[in-house]
């Protein structure tokens, strides 16, 4: 009885999978089937033709919903004569800083006509090689990215060139290529978080980020480095740890070294990530140290979070939203320019956001 319940149940599940594989897409000439008109009235209601009558569209419209129709915008684009799709690609779409880059990006987009494609590298050089295989694919009228962390070479973004779709870059930036590119002023920024660190009466400061091979985290390192610099401090008497830009990352490096330097803890951490920051912040608590009074910590990026948590986090705000507007402009003007387009790049000012965890 239970071979034949479980031979049943095998059967069934097969034959539903060869109809949902079997199943075709829906095209307008179905919509003209079901309702016996033209394909092209019905082409004319989608598209809200003017001298189609309003019942006809709603009519249409609501047959299109019941069928499931999903227009193909590929040939949306080439009967326009233009790609209408933006592709978007990066590292990690779960950050606050992305998403609201991506809204900064549709706030400009939508409007133009243009629709979104977003796809999310996961800080793998492999996936990202991918993800703009399928931007090619299908036939996207722009790139915009934000390489990963793996990113050293970039073979896959001039075959983006090669194929004239134009490509801007934004936060994580490779000036290797000449493309427009929208990027902060990381160096300005963490210059101002530890000068004000240093006013605070620091006299030893180390320095968490992630790697430095990545532009971001080498421009966080050097304005931190200058401003040390200037104050007659020798950076590489700092420690200085690279890793994951995680919360995990930070545990990982500061449980260790407390151990190891519980008589000669630095007067404060800076933070390149503020991921990184609530990590130090949970090691420290978690030993027994008082923040700001033992410790100071600063972070960057001023996630949701910095001023949730106790203490809250002094760091540098990036103006994510501004951010994506910028690159979408960009990109929008080298679309409408074709040929002539003359790169461009634009820089935003960071703003220091000064909290609980430095301010003594």
């Amino acid at each position: 009885m239970q071979t034949f319940a479980f031979n049943f149940l095998y059967l069934l599940s097969i034959q539903m999978l060869y109809i949902i594989m079997s199943k075709k897409q829906v095209t307008i000439q179905d919509i003209a089937k079901e309702l016996n008109i033209t394909a092209s009235t019905v082409s004319r209601a989608l598209n809200d033709h003017p001298k189609i009558k309003q019942s006809t569209k709603e009519l249409v419209q609501n047959t299109a919903k019941k069928l499931n129709y999903q227009p193909n915008s590929i040939a949306a684009s080439l009967r326009k004569g233009r790609a209408t799709t933006v592709g978007m690609i990066v590292p990690r779409i779960n950050r606050h800083f992305f998403s609201n880059v991506i809204t900064g990006v549709e706030s400009v987009l939508n409007p133009a006509g243009y629709n979104l494609i977003i796809c999310q590298s996961e800080e793998s050089i492999e996936k990202e090689n991918e993800n703009i295989n399928t931007l090619i694919a299908n036939r996207v009228g722009g790139v915009l990215i934000s390489i990963s962390i793996e990113t050293k070479t970039f073979a896959h973004l001039e075959r983006v060139l090669s194929h004239h779709i134009p490509l801007v870059m934004f936060d994580r930036i490779a000036d290797e290529l000449d493309v427009s590119m929208v990027e902060n002023d990381d160096v300005s920024g963490s210059y101002d978080l530890t000068k004000h660190i240093l006013a605070k009466g620091a006299k030893t400061i180390a320095w968490i980020g992630g790697p430095r091979s990545s532009n971001i985290y080498q421009n966080r390192y050097n304005g931190y480095k200058k401003a040390l610099e200037e104050a007659g401090i020798n950076p590489k008497a700092m420690t200085c740890f690279e890793g994951s830009i995680t919360l995990d990352s930070a545990l990982d490096f500061i449980r260790p070294f407390i151990e190891k330097n519980k008589n000669n803890m630095p007067d404060a951490i800076f933070s390149a990530s503020d991921y990184m920051a609530m990590g130090v912040i949970q090691g420290l608590q978690e030993a027994g140290y008082k923040i700001p009074e033992d410790i100071m910590i600063a972070g960057y990026s001023n996630e949701p979070f910095a001023e949730l948590i106790s203490p809250k986090l002094t760091t540098v705000d990036q103006f994510s939203e501004e951010m994506g507007r910028a690159t979408a402009k960009l990109l929008l003007e080298e679309i409408e320019a074709k040929n002539e387009y003359i790169h461009k790049k634009t820089t935003l000012k960071p703003k220091l956001i000064i909290r609980e965890s430095t301010d003594k």
